[in-house]
Formats: C-alpha cells, structure tokens, sequence
C-alpha cells in the first residue's frame, strides 16, 4: 500500500510505505542502499499495526532526524508493561529503559548506534544490511556495514543469528511479554517532514544546527530533500515452516 499525506503547514508531502502482509515473527532483512537525511526530514523503516497503535507495539529498526550525523536509533513503543531495565547483550547504548508510550512523550525504549548506521556516512560506506528477529524470548536488531554482510544473509538462503555475534540492540522478554505487546505487524518505511521529533526547536536547530524553523524551511527550500530518499536493494522475511 503506497501513501502520500500533504502536510498542510510545508505544503509538502510525506511518504509511507506499508506492506499488506503482516507478522507475529519472523526475521527481517533489510539491505539499504541510501538512507534519508536533510533538515526538515524524518524517515524511518519500522513495523507496526497502524490500526491497532500502541496496542500491538512498534518496532522501529532504523530512525534518525534531519541530517542524521549521530547515527540510528531503535526504539520499541507499546501499551503499559514492558521495560527492559534487565542486563542485555548488545553493542549500542541505551537511551531509555521503558517501552511504555506514555513515557516521556512516548520516547520508548531505545537503542543508539555509532554515527555510521544511518545517513550520510552510511551511504558513503556503501550502505548495509539491518536484520531484525522478532521471538517469544525478544527482539534483537543487527547492523552489518557493507564490507560485513554475513555471507548466509548474501546467500539469502537459511540465516542463522546465532552465528552473527553480539547485535546492535537486544530486547529481551524478561519484563516484557513480546508475545502479547507485538502483533500483525506490518513492514513500513516512510519519510516525514519535521513532525514532533525532526521539528522540535532543541533537536532541529539545536542538536542539528539546521537553519531558520523547521516548517519554514521546509516549504521555502525544496533542494533539501536532494538526499531525503530511501533505497533498497531488497527486503527479505524468514519464518518458521508450520
């Protein structure tokens, strides 16, 4: 399902992507070619139930804002009682420990990586591989850089995380029922112009040192989306034979 929804302040238009398929597991592999950056710009590459929000959860594998210098962000969103406060494996650092919704404006629980996860050193690096395995037992997410696919996901054929070593972020079920907070979810990858996190006042000229107001800048400069694009080579979903 392709969507455009204009933005009646900019006048410009966001883009959605969602896939009509939906899943309770699987593992999920994404090789990106060129990941969105710019002032004014919010993309994200996620799976949700956009019809059933928060109830059945969001995972967002791939998030930055604006020029995305600080690399990628994943975050998990869902209803009252699941954090992840517990020891976890994994090589990002945290930035949030409750996944609650109505915490913090709904920051959820997150997971920074290094600044060449996402935007324009990412792209120039060749872009990489984000895999995502959704269990029972958690969520964990994998950042491979382009020189260090896994040579069973370049095979495309029966990947196994086990062998992948420690992920980027790692989601465990201990306080958090994975089961029941994530459901029928969907594949989406979209772009947002500002919005509540990319046209926030502190993060789009504060933390991103982007000019004038986010709306204004928006509408006013259309070569600031040259780069505000996603690109994939391919999207590819493993699941358990029934």
């Amino acid at each position: 399902m392709n969507n455009t929804e204009t933005d009646a302040i900019t006048g410009r238009h966001s883009a959605r992507v969602t896939s009509k398929n939906t899943y309770n597991d699987g593992l999920f592999v994404f090789d990106i070619l060129h990941t969105p950056y710019g002032c004014a710009s919010w993309p994200a590459l996620w799976l949700s139930d956009p019809s059933n929000w928060p109830l059945n959860g969001e995972i967002d594998v791939a998030e930055a804002v604006n020029n995305a210098t600080t690399g990628n962000q994943v975050t998990l969103h869902t209803t009252k009682g699941c954090s992840m406060k517990v020891k976890r494996e994994e090589t990002g650092s945290i930035s949030a420990t409750d996944c609650y919704n109505g915490t913090d404006s709904n920051a959820g629980c997150g997971v920074k990586g290094p600044a060449d996860t996402f935007g324009p050193l990412m792209n120039s690096n060749g872009g990489g591989v984000y895999a995502m395995e959704l269990r029972s037992a958690g969520i964990r997410v994998w950042f491979f850089g382009r020189n260090n696919v896994p040579s069973d996901i370049t095979a495309a054929t029966s990947p196994d995380p086990s062998t992948w070593g420690t992920p980027l972020a790692d989601f465990p079920g201990t306080d958090c029922d994975i089961g029941n907070h994530f459901r029928n979810q969907s594949i989406i990858a979209n772009i947002d112009v500002c919005g509540d996190w990319a046209g926030a006042t502190h993060v789009y000229s504060g933390l991103n040192d982007c000019p004038s107001n986010c709306t204004n800048y928006a509408a006013q400069n259309p070569s600031a989306f040259d780069e505000a694009y996603w690109e994939f080579a391919s999207f590819r979903v493993y699941q358990a034979s029934s």
